[in-house]
Formats: structure tokens, sequence, C-alpha cells
């Protein structure tokens, strides 16, 4: 298990995006060519606190709270997915780098495959835990029907206002339901780290903020474009790693991938394991990042290229 240095950890703030303005909270660590780690919902920084010591040892390790979270700003706009993936772009070039690295999990995943496809000179590797592109997010959420009693607090949290008021009043509950219900080692989450993302949720406007930037992930204007128009490819080397017994996304959204990647490309499913994959196998998790990110990983062409 990775040992946490929070000494080394160092926190800070940064104005990113000319045309929608955010001030964000980042955690860095290392030196090197830049990596960004960005988390999910309803995460913050925190959920790659075993990533970042052993990324650091050979990377520029950043970890943003994405807008709204944690200790980043709360706007009152700017949730959707261009605008989010436009801050992550600009925090690259206010970093004062060219190009990064790319990680995403879960919500933060699907930040990582909109920026592969529309913005490609601005990634140098592309690594998706548990998240699929933005139109197959939309078609696993509301297509199996059958399922949808295990994504109730998912669809809870797309109504206005209720969500808010359920969370509010019942956050303890919501937090340890969430990360409890969708994980399979459940050891990763003791009480002591529920704490701490429940405190991270109970900052001002935390919690509306969150639900924003969920929600528009699910919402037509989101994924509408992706049906409309043809799918835009990836090119650039690119690594999944998938929790294979994720209880919310399912593996069979990774069986579609060679038509969305026509670069090298790798999947690897992560036995006994489930959405939160980062957490659950850190170490697993770190050295397929590091040996992929160094170039040390054969990838194989992508089979219909």
């Amino acid at each position: 298990m990775v040992t946490l240095d929070t000494q080394a950890w160092q926190h800070q703030y940064i104005n990113v995006n000319q045309a929608n303005q955010v001030r964000l909270h980042y955690v860095t660590q290392g030196e090197g060519d830049l990596v960004i780690l960005l988390h999910g919902f309803p995460e913050f920084w925190y959920s790659w606190r075993f990533q970042l010591p052993a990324l650091a040892r050979h990377f520029k390790v950043v970890v943003p709270d994405l807008r709204g979270y944690n200790d980043s700003e709360k706007t009152q706009q700017g949730y959707d997915l261009k605008t989010l993936s436009q801050d992550i772009l600009s925090l690259i070039t206010a970093l004062g780098y060219e190009r990064a690295h790319i990680v995403g999990h879960d919500c933060g995943g699907v930040i990582a495959w909109y920026l592969a496809q529309n913005f490609p000179q601005a990634l140098g590797k592309l690594v998706v835990l548990n998240a699929p592109p933005p139109d197959g997010l939309f078609r696993e959420i509301w297509g199996q029907l059958d399922h949808l009693w295990r994504r109730w607090p998912l669809l809870a949290c797309q109504v206005p206002g209720l969500a808010e008021y359920w969370l509010g009043s019942n956050l303890k509950g919501f937090v340890q339901d969430w990360f409890q219900r969708y994980s399979i080692r459940k050891a990763a989450f003791s009480n002591d780290t529920l704490q701490i993302y429940q405190s991270a949720l109970e900052k001002a406007g935390a919690i509306s903020a969150a639900l924003a930037s969920y929600r528009h992930l699910l919402l037509p204007q989101a994924w509408w474009p992706q049906f409309r128009n043809q799918v835009q490819q990836i090119n650039i080397p690119t690594l999944v790693l998938w929790g294979a017994d994720d209880p919310v996304l399912s593996r069979s959204l990774t069986e579609s991938l060679e038509h969305l990647l026509t670069g090298p490309w790798r999947l690897r499913l992560l036995n006994d394991c489930g959405h939160w994959a980062m957490q659950e196998v850190p170490d697993l998790v770190n050295r397929e990042l590091i040996n992929f990110l160094r170039g040390d990983v054969l990838l194989l062409p992508n089979p219909n290229s």
C-alpha cells in the first residue's frame, strides 16, 4: 500500500477559463511531464490520494477539485461538459504546459473522453477508469430500464430541488450508501474516509454545484450531438481500466470501444473491483498508470485500423 506523505502535497489555487472564469483549488506533487487526475461525483481531489505520491515519482501531478466541488469556486453556471472541459484546457495552459496526460474516473472520465475527442492536441495520453464516452453514459443509465432499481440514487439526483433537499437532510446516509453501494471492496471506505467526503459536501454551495455538474452530464444537450453527428474518434494512446464488477456501469460499455479508439489502446478489467477502482485496488491501478504513462506497456493497434 502506498504511504501517504501529506506534507509533500501542495495546495494551491488558480484562475482558469477566460470565457467562463473560475477559481480552482488543486493539489500537486512532483516534477516533470504534467499528469492531471479528474475525479467524479460526489468526490473531490482526495479520491486520488493513493495515486498522487506514486505518480509524483515520475511526473508533475495536479489533482483539481472540479468546478463547484470542495474548495473550488461554486459558480452560478458553467457546469456543462464543454465548460468543464475548457476549465481543464485552461488549467494546462495556466500551469505553463502545452499538453498533459489526462486521467479521469466516473464523471471526470467523461470529461477526459470529451477532451480526447475534441482537443487531442492538448493530450499526451488518455486513461479512463469506469467511465464511458458521453453518449455511452446516457445509453447505459437510461437505456436499461430493467436495471433501474440499482440506479435509483443516480436518478433521484436528477430532480432539481428535491435532490438538494434530500442530500442536505440525509448527507451522512447518502455518502455512506453511495460509496458502499457501488463498491465491491467495502473496506476501502472507512468511517473516517466517508466523513472526509461528507465534510467536503457540507461546504457552502457544494451540494448544489455538484448536483448541477452531475445533471448536465445526463441532459439531452450533453449527449445529443454524439448521436446527431459522426462520432469523433480518438487516435492518441489510451488505457481503459474498468472494475469488472462495477454495480452501476457494466463492463458491456467497453465492448464498442474499438469503434471509437483508432490509435493504440488497451483495456484492463480489474477483477473483484467495483466502481471506485483507484480506491478499491490502488496498488494495481498505480502499477497500470505508471507503466502506461512511462511507456513501459506495449499497446496493440486497434484491430480495425
